[in-house]
């Protein structure tokens, strides 16, 4: 496992898009917007990015990614999680969570490397010394519980927000925050 730059970061976005597809086995036509929005995500202040590679005879494999930055007003997500959460809960517990928070933006591992922790360590080497209050995140909210929430709520992630449905349709979503330093 390693941090690496924007540059790096950049240059590696095909292979994490290959684990995110394993991983989440979207539709083909959602990899070209996906690809949009890391390279966006990659400008944004306090971005901090990790790879976990496996090391082959001719090189190294990505087999999981992370990434984060510090979220504010004007950013897709922050906008519409901030409006949610101050319509459902109130405007001072949007304040709480949003203010000063990092936003953990993707964690995924190929599924041939999932139950062996290496997300766990990916999420606290993403988060360990971010000079944010909190950490927040989404994750699919299925009926049942999964192994990712299982895992956010190891650290100390609890909901904010569940059976949120981002605009733009898909799945229904859990947002998920943690005060920082994340609990080991």
């Amino acid at each position: 496992m390693r941090e690496i730059d924007v540059r790096t970061f950049r240059r590696s976005l095909g292979a994490m898009l290959d684990v995110y597809s394993a991983a989440m086995a979207p539709p083909d036509d959602q990899i070209p917007s996906r690809h949009m929005i890391m390279q966006r995500h990659a400008t944004y202040p306090g971005f901090r990015a990790f790879l976990a590679e496996r090391r082959r005879p001719l090189g190294t494999s990505v087999v999981g990614f992370i990434y984060g930055f510090h979220g504010s007003a004007g950013q897709w997500w922050h906008d519409v999680v901030d409006a949610e959460l101050s319509l459902r809960i109130g405007r001072q517990h949007a304040d709480a969570w949003l203010t000063d928070a990092f936003e953990v933006a993707e964690l995924h591992v190929h599924p041939a490397h999932q139950g062996q922790g290496l997300g766990r360590k990916l999420l606290t080497a993403l988060c360990e010394g971010q000079p944010e209050s909190t950490a927040v995140l989404s994750t699919l909210d299925l009926r049942q519980d999964t192994p990712a929430k299982n895992l956010y709520r190891s650290v100390g992630f609890t909901d904010l927000l569940s059976q949120f449905d981002f605009p733009g349709g898909g799945p229904p979503y859990a947002v998920m925050g943690a005060p920082l330093p994340l609990k080991h």
